[in-house]
């Protein structure tokens, strides 16, 4: 997904990198039965290989960070298909991973345990967990930091940032992770950012659009729009609100 999406933007021939993502849809689907983790450094350096290899317009566009509550994030349906509208108005989608709410997750049980009841056995079993999921990845951190794509970065990290706008003890949902992404992408050179979340998820409405304001104080440059998701909302409200944030992306891209 991140290889896909910052990459498809900026190619030369059209459908070239959707094709290479689909033969390695299919390759890594037939490894996965298989059970065969053996060659997965290796895949995993080769594959950021090749999508780096795809020839790419030496262009800039606006970068659009996608974050929220965790299924309207990822799933087209739930989110009208918003990476490929992003890529219409002539933005690249930037969404962060799924295995970081896992983190997220298990880090929580370190949370519970400094500031409220948590115990220490789940403290120390989510620090396994977390640590072998860590190693796990490891080739990924390896292959994206020495590429032109952006590395991943740490939970522990992500909770540092988040918790100098927030209180970690915001749990629930996506509680102060969906800070944290936020903060991530700004650092990161992403400061437009849409935040979705459905329509009664009050935890998200917290930590998401109730944190906007203190983030722009923060990064006055951070571009940020809350969009909210639900059967019953207007698709036309959600269009416009991002063609109006992504109009004042292309604004801030042209006066750098």
């Amino acid at each position: 997904m991140q290889l896909l999406y910052a990459t498809r933007p900026y190619e030369k021939t059209k459908g070239e990198t959707d094709a290479l993502y689909q033969k390695w849809r299919t390759h890594l689907r037939a490894l996965l039965q298989k059970d065969n983790r053996k060659d997965f450094a290796k895949n995993v350096a080769t594959m950021v290989k090749e999508f780096e290899s795809i020839p790419i317009h030496d262009i800039q566009k606006p970068k659009v960070g996608l974050v929220g509550e965790i299924l309207v994030k990822f799933h087209p349906t739930a989110n009208n298909k918003i990476v490929q509208f992003i890529e219409q108005e002539g933005g690249e989608a930037v969404m962060p991973g799924m295995v970081d709410f896992f983190l997220f997750g298990f880090y929580n049980n370190t949370i519970k345990r400094t500031l409220l009841d948590g115990k220490l056995k789940a403290k120390i079993g989510s620090d396994i967990k977390i640590k072998f999921i860590e190693h796990i990845r490891k080739p990924v951190h390896i292959a994206l930091k020495n590429s032109r794509y952006t590395p991943l970065t740490h939970i522990k990290e992500l909770a540092q940032k988040a918790s100098e706008v927030v209180s970690l003890g915001n749990i629930s949902g996506e509680g102060w992770f969906l800070t944290a992404e936020m903060l991530e992408l700004i650092h990161s050179g992403t400061p437009n950012i849409v935040c979705m979340q459905p329509f009664a998820c009050l935890p998200n409405h917290v930590t998401g659009k109730g944190v906007m304001k203190e983030l722009k104080r923060h990064y006055p440059k951070a571009n940020i729009v809350a969009v909210d998701y639900d059967p019953g909302a207007s698709e036309v409200n959600q269009i416009n609100r991002i063609k109006l944030m992504l109009s004042v992306a292309h604004k801030n891209l042209a006066n750098q």
